[in-house]
């Protein structure tokens, strides 16, 4: 009897965060992790080409792991 209700509990939580995710999408907002290493691209871009830094220290000098500082510049 107990699974019962923990099943039918846990397909109302389910739908509640259905909904949420909707309406998240319906305002138009951003859902999730912010993404905090593209919001440095130009400033990763800057460092690699104008002062000729390696990806290990561009990644330590702005605090981000150094397999974003080379997918974001693979990427431009």
């Amino acid at each position: 009897m107990l699974a019962v209700f923990a099943e039918f509990e846990r397909e109302i939580l389910r739908e509640r965060v259905k909904a949420g995710i909707a309406q998240t999408h319906a305002k138009g907002t951003t859902f999730g992790r912010p993404k905090s290493a593209a919001m440095q691209t130009a400033e990763i871009k800057r460092l690699y080409r104008k002062e000729k830094l390696t990806k290990s220290e561009i990644a330590r000098r702005l605090g981000i792991g150094r397999t974003s500082v080379r997918r974001l510049l693979e990427g431009a």
